[in-house]
């Protein structure tokens, strides 16, 4: 084909992100004006508070209005909210006291069980104490509490506000004990968990995409004075577009330790963010021996209905009937399969054709998983996908009931 196209690259240039353009995104300041319903801002984070809220009438039109500015915080402002008593100690109390307990309940629980440190992600393993599926677990080990914590309207707004109705929610806890080290600085779900190889290849518009299809929250289950590390943020960074190629980056980590902002925040409190927003847990620096005490959030990870498929596909019975002839193409075409981030003329087409049939028939995506039997790494990244199970049978030698026996076993330590 001769000529140029005036089509642009799908796809960002892996050497597009540049400081001088996030410095300047990042040094924009809120005007309180724009989120009138807010009752400060502080640190350029709008602060909500649910009690002076609740001593009004609260309409369903203050309800949508509320709903209107933090969408906009989310999507065109600073990308972070505080809601003061969200989960008001007046009210919540009990439920709060009783949640803590079933936490602390499956915490010592999974010790017991376990004699290997839980991976985490951003942060090194065994530095804290992590509770995967906290969800689940706390249904199962205290259905009253679980009932009361999960009941709260505030939740139910906060969460529509963002992906709108048919959402699921997650959540996972972190107690930080003393002396536990800040987190990298990074963005979440999706693209935050994949490498930095494996991101680049996704479209630029599915970048930026990925950010409505999840929001990223907290509630604090202790007091979290500055000292104990509540998380950093960089206000605006969620409006940098090339963002999660960009986090991994030593400059970008060091103008986010230079620029990051910690709010303190009470029991009860909630903290919602736009998972593109640059951001680390702090460090905890209470000092034990003077009394210091780790610091506990529920983290709420919620997803839009709309990051599912339209029919369920089960893999392992297609991989079972098309085994053989996938493993008669992958030696007819000289034990070559095509690298997906090389250019496909370095790869011959019967190499081509087996990668394509992988990622038709096998899911290429590891989540939604058990993070407690299929443990992430460090720095984010994800288990092993059903497709990478595939592509290790065929250059492995395995049998057809090998590579069945070990998609099944996937699925299996997947389940909850």
């Amino acid at each position: 084909m001769n000529g140029h196209s005036v089509v642009t690259s799908r796809l960002y240039d892996p050497e597009s992100p540049q400081l001088a353009e996030f410095q300047q995104i990042c040094s924009r300041t809120v005007d309180p004006s724009v989120y009138p319903l807010a009752c400060a801002v502080e640190h350029n984070v709008p602060i909500y508070d649910i009690t002076a809220l609740e001593a009004h009438t609260v309409t369903a039109e203050t309800i949508s209005h509320l709903q209107d500015e933090w969408h906009h915080i989310l999507h065109k402002g600073p990308g972070v909210y505080v809601l003061r008593d969200m989960y008001a100690p007046a009210r919540y109390g009990d439920v709060l006291s009783a949640t803590n307990e079933a936490f602390d309940r499956i915490i010592a629980k999974e010790r017991q069980q376990s004699t290997s440190s839980k991976g985490d992600h951003f942060a090194a393993s065994g530095s804290n104490d992590r509770i995967w599926n906290a969800f689940s677990k706390h249904a199962l080990d205290d259905p009253a509490s679980f009932v009361d914590y999960y009941a709260n309207p505030w939740l139910a707004a906060v969460c529509a506000s963002w992906l709108g109705p048919g959402y699921r929610v997650t959540a996972q806890v972190n107690a930080v004990h003393p002396g536990g080290a800040a987190q990298e600085s990074h963005r979440d779900y999706h693209l935050g968990f994949q490498e930095a190889d494996g991101c680049a290849r996704f479209p630029a518009p599915t970048q930026l995409a990925s950010q409505f299809l999840t929001l990223q929250g907290a509630v604090a289950h202790t007091e979290m004075p500055v000292a104990s590390g509540p998380t950093r943020f960089l206000p605006f960074s969620q409006r940098y577009d090339p963002g999660y190629l960009a986090y991994r980056r030593p400059e970008f980590r060091a103008f986010f330790q230079d620029h990051y902002v910690a709010l303190p925040l009470r029991l009860g409190d909630g903290v919602f963010f736009n998972p593109a927003l640059f951001h680390a847990a702090g460090a905890n620096e209470m000092d034990a021996a003077a009394g210091g005490f780790r610091r506990v959030a529920n983290l709420l990870q919620v997803s839009s209905a709309f990051g599912k498929p339209m029919e369920m596909v089960d893999s392992v019975p297609l991989v079972d009937r098309c085994w053989e002839l996938l493993v008669q193409r992958y030696h007819a075409a000289g034990k070559q399969l095509a690298d997906p981030d090389l250019d496909p003329v370095r790869s011959s087409l019967a190499a081509r054709e087996i990668r394509a049939f992988i990622q038709a028939v096998a899911e290429g995506y590891p989540f939604p998983t058990n993070l407690d039997r299929r443990t992430p790494a460090p720095s984010g990244m994800a288990p092993e996908s059903e497709q990478d199970i595939v592509v290790r049978g065929l250059e492995t030698g395995w049998s057809r009931a090998e590579v069945v026996a070990a998609l099944q076993q996937m699925h299996q330590d997947s389940r909850p």
